[in-house]
């Protein structure tokens, strides 16, 4: 498998062998905005009937909208930090060999799927995705765990990815079991 590297340091791979290195592609730049654009919806949800239950129900009124203030606080903090992290720590990668995804930070989920493993390849684009150009990617395997996901591509870039990855399952000698 091509995914491969030297250690840390530059140097050949220790006594155990060679070690996976981190996937090469980051997501598409505008995954931040589309990032902070999701948590900041996700918050003005509550915060907005939070808002509105306090305008109608008096006796309520000053503990229903101090905890919108709380929930709108918390939406912000996360809009302004969380998505600059998302994009520091999500990584995708296709050889010739498989499809390598990366996520997370305190808990890293690694995710490898071999391409005569893959049953399906997806892309999809939802109404927030199309306002900001982006796509995702969909790797179906017959594994437990589920399908490999490359969120926050350029729209075209997963379309060529999609492509590139049906024609090389085609190549590709197994099963898919």
């Amino acid at each position: 498998m091509q995914i491969v590297d030297v250690d840390r340091e530059g140097g050949p791979p220790g006594p155990a062998g060679p070690r996976l290195r981190p996937p090469h592609h980051r997501v598409d730049r505008r995954a931040v905005a589309w990032w902070r654009t999701r948590l900041l919806l996700a918050a003005a949800v509550p915060v907005a009937v939070l808002g509105v239950l306090g305008a109608f129900i008096g006796p309520a009124r000053f503990w229903l909208l101090a905890v919108a203030a709380g929930v709108a606080a918390a939406g912000l903090a996360a809009g302004t930090g969380l998505p600059r992290w998302y994009y520091r720590v999500h990584r995708w990668e296709v050889t010739d060999d498989a499809v390598y995804v990366r996520t997370g930070y305190f808990w890293v989920d690694s995710r490898i799927a071999p391409m005569s493993r893959i049953q399906t390849v997806d892309t999809e684009r939802g109404p927030l995705q199309r306002v900001f150009g982006l796509a995702a990617v969909t790797v179906t395997t017959a594994s437990a765990k589920g399908a490999l996901r490359i969120e926050a591509l350029d729209h075209e870039e997963a379309a060529e990815l999609a492509e590139q990855l049906a024609l090389a399952t085609q190549k590709t000698p197994g099963d898919a079991t």
